[in-house]
């Protein structure tokens, strides 16, 4: 009796342990492909203002410098974030390999869709080693009309940004400057991101969030 117990209780544990394991598996592939760099873990320096229930999207009191980010557009062409300056983009750091990402680029392909202007643009900056080819090659398979495609080949941005994984999305004002951050995927064309950026879009240059 005591032995049938006993042999019980062990595999408990062990079914418990290989849960465990299963987990850590899944959240390491799902931010990381196997051969890519990891990604900063140094921790973000915001304000605790959370602006919205649905997602830990946090504005900052006092907008953030951003490090400078080289990459190239959907034509191969080199460009930079001083690109965007004038204008908001919602920058998103992505990787076709990292399901999350794969995951909330409809939602993203919509925000754009929506409020996509000579004012604002979703900015979907891919960090692929394997460049354009793959990137486009995903976009065709999701269909996604409205995002430009972005590809830093190098995965530089994501140390620059600081990033602790991805998806990591940054919404910049039009003087270059952060804003605001989120870490993780989100629903981005919900009424309450939506409404986040918006309330962003009327703020005057220089204005604090």
């Amino acid at each position: 009796m005591k032995s049938a117990t006993k042999s019980k209780a062990t595999a408990t544990i062990i079914g418990a342990v290989l849960f465990l394991v299963a987990v850590g598996a899944y959240q390491y592939f799902a931010i990381r492909q196997p051969n890519e760099p990891a990604v900063s873990s140094a921790p973000q320096a915001v304000s605790t203002e959370t602006a919205s229930s649905d997602s830990s999207f946090v504005l900052h009191e006092t907008p953030q410098p951003v490090s400078e980010l080289s990459f190239v557009d959907g034509d191969g062409r080199e460009m930079s974030l001083a690109a965007f300056r004038g204008r908001t983009i919602l920058l998103n750091i992505w990787a076709t390999w990292c399901v999350p990402c794969r995951e909330e680029m409809p939602a993203l392909d919509r925000l754009q869709a929506k409020l996509g202007s000579s004012d604002f643009e979703v900015v979907p900056l891919s960090i692929d080693r394997d460049g354009l080819p793959k990137v486009k090659a995903f976009y065709d398979e999701l269909s996604l009309k409205a995002l430009g495609i972005y590809v830093d080949a190098t995965g530089k941005a994501a140390y620059r940004l600081n990033t602790v994984g991805i998806p990591t999305t940054l919404l910049i004002n039009p003087e270059g400057l952060e804003t605001g951050r989120l870490v993780g995927p989100a629903e981005w064309d919900s009424p309450e991101l939506v409404n986040i950026i918006q309330q962003q879009l009327v703020k005057t240059p220089g204005e604090a969030s």
